[in-house]
């Protein structure tokens, strides 16, 4: 019995040598045909090699590309690949597609890759939060389709020459979505990564009792290792609750709109004969949106559309002898249901300027304050009489028999809730505001600035004085400016630099929980999500090169 390191030629010419003398001269050519094969294959596994660095780099970087479509892992292996081989033996020939052939992309190296990327990704993420000395956290929490709560945070931190944002992680929450739960992932995480708690000065989430709770809360808990820490409640949300409470009158349109679009949307056959008669009488939509009350926009939209097919949704529920056919014969009805697309619409163009990404925290504060003066406008020129501000009430007031004062009285009514309801969410937005103008403009001398220490303000004054940082705040964004004072005033710069630090709102999180409603699907509801949801949204490219290099140090040992 020979051990297998006794089946190389050599070892097997020695042992033919000393065990049978007498077969030597027979066995002798065919070790010697042996031992050249044996070379000739060292040869072609140093060709090998040079082909798998290439072959590993191309596995990577394909990777990367299935996690950021958020595609099945097995699509490399099932369409990328045979795709790949084939034009590649079309175009060029069938050598080439044998090549495309040794690159590793099968299901489970797919995943590993991708594993390997999302960690290289964090670390970065880490050493970036590390390096800037202090950072800002937003954190929000929803249920997937398996039913697992996921915890998702993004950080922004001072990068070199401007504020970055990036996921930090997506972690599963065991049990009760509680804030001590909360609190003990995340307190775990910067455990592991060395993340100390009195580097993060703001907090952003939504307005729940497990985040915003002083006691049990997310809040609470962040506050006893950090006591210093600020936290601020998504404007976007606060504009969303708002805007929610309607009148009865009004409330009731929104009911009746609900129904309507029922009707049509929730039934194939209804569906397929209103898109036939708005095709015959060529409307400019063929369709109804549906409302879903958790969405930001659909509010807006669904009544506007309505609105605009208010004649074909009419003629339809009159075949179909529906009882709700009569609201569109109501002037009083349709004055409201116009009335309400518009301002509906006007809150989804506040909505939409809230979000975006690396929006700072001084143009949110803007944004509102703008919308708070245009309802009070609004109201005062209802008490003129004057609805010219909504388009789509005022063309039906003057076209219609409808009296006009009970309308632009229901109207008037609204607008001063909704004042007095944005006042209550936003208290002081204005004078928040105010308090930062001189990060907003360092050139103009305002009464905030008299409120920073005396040796800030003496900085302060040698900016405003300084041309040449007059002409990059003309021609950089805001945070890229104050990064360049930050090198010559450094007091100054990280001082209004923690100002412009904060989230404003959640809304990273929320468009990366629509990128994970795409990846874990029915389909892959057993999916670890994490590694795959930060290779698919973070804007940093993994060190593909460190990666490869790692990768052959353990293939070696």
């Amino acid at each position: 019995m020979l051990a297998n390191s006794a089946m190389k030629p050599a070892h097997l010419q020695r042992h033919q040598s000393t065990k049978h003398p007498s077969k030597v001269g027979r066995t002798e050519e065919y070790f010697k045909r042996k031992l050249t094969e044996f070379k000739a294959g060292q040869n072609t596994i140093i060709k090998a090699t040079s082909v798998s660095n290439k072959a590993l780099e191309a596995s990577y970087a394909v990777s990367l590309l299935v996690a950021q479509l958020k595609e099945n892992h097995s699509i490399v292996e099932e369409l990328i690949l045979p795709a790949a081989t084939r034009m590649a033996e079309i175009m060029m020939d069938k050598k080439a597609a044998e090549t495309f052939k040794k690159v590793p992309l099968s299901n489970n190296t797919v995943a590993r890759r991708i594993d390997d990327m999302s960690l290289d990704i964090v670390g970065q993420v880490v050493n970036k939060i590390i390096q800037a000395g202090y950072f800002a956290l937003q954190l929000d929490e929803m249920t997937d389709v398996s039913g697992e709560a996921q915890l998702l945070a993004f950080v922004r931190y001072k990068d070199v020459s401007d504020i970055k944002e990036h996921i930090l992680f997506c972690k599963r929450l065991p049990g009760k979505t509680t804030g001590e739960k909360m609190f003990q992932v995340i307190d775990s995480f910067f455990k592991e990564h060395d993340i100390q708690w009195n580097r993060c000065n703001h907090i952003c989430t939504d307005g729940a009792a497990a985040m915003t709770g002083s006691v049990k809360g997310l809040l609470g808990q962040v506050k006893k290792v950090n006591p210093k820490i600020k936290w601020m409640h998504c404007i976007i949300h606060q504009e969303a609750l708002a805007s929610k409470r309607m009148s009865p009158d009004l409330n009731a349109v929104m009911d009746d709109t609900v129904k309507i679009i029922n009707f049509i949307q929730s039934r194939p056959l209804n569906h397929r004969l209103f898109e036939t008669l708005c095709h015959e009488s060529g409307a400019q939509h063929d369709q109804l949106l549906l409302h879903t009350d958790v969405r930001w926009l659909s509010r807006g939209k669904t009544l506007l559309r309505l609105y605009e097919l208010r004649g074909e949704v009419c003629a339809f529920f009159k075949e179909q002898l529906h009882p709700l056919a009569a609201v569109f014969e109501d002037d009083n009805w349709v004055a409201r249901l116009g009335y309400l697309a518009h301002v509906f619409t006007k809150l989804n163009e506040l909505n939409l300027s809230l979000q975006g990404k690396d929006s700072h925290i001084l143009r949110m504060y803007e944004k509102v304050e703008g919308f708070t003066k245009k309802l009070n406008m609004w109201q005062k020129k209802c008490e003129e009489g004057d609805v010219s501000h909504f388009p789509l009430l005022h063309a039906h007031l003057v076209s219609s028999a409808v009296t006009r004062a009970p309308v632009i009285k229901l109207v008037e009514e609204h607008l001063s809730k909704l004042s007095t309801d944005f006042n209550q969410y936003f208290q002081d937005i204005d004078k928040k505001s105010e308090s930062l103008d001189w990060v907003r403009d360092p050139f103009t001398t305002t009464e905030s600035s008299n409120k920073l220490p005396a040796r800030l303000q003496e900085q302060l004054l040698d900016v405003s004085s300084d041309r040449g940082l007059r002409v990059a705040h003309k021609e950089k964004t805001l945070t890229e400016f104050w990064c360049d004072v930050e090198k010559e005033y450094p007091e100054l710069g990280k001082h209004a630099l923690v100002e412009l630090l904060p989230f404003g709102s959640t809304y990273m999180c929320e468009v990366t929980f629509s990128a994970l409603t795409h990846i874990k699907t029915n389909k892959r509801n057993r999916l670890d999500v994490e590694n795959s949801l930060i290779a698919a949204v973070s804007t940093l490219s993994p060190d593909v090169a460190k990666l490869m290099k790692d990768k052959k140090a353990q293939v070696s040992h």
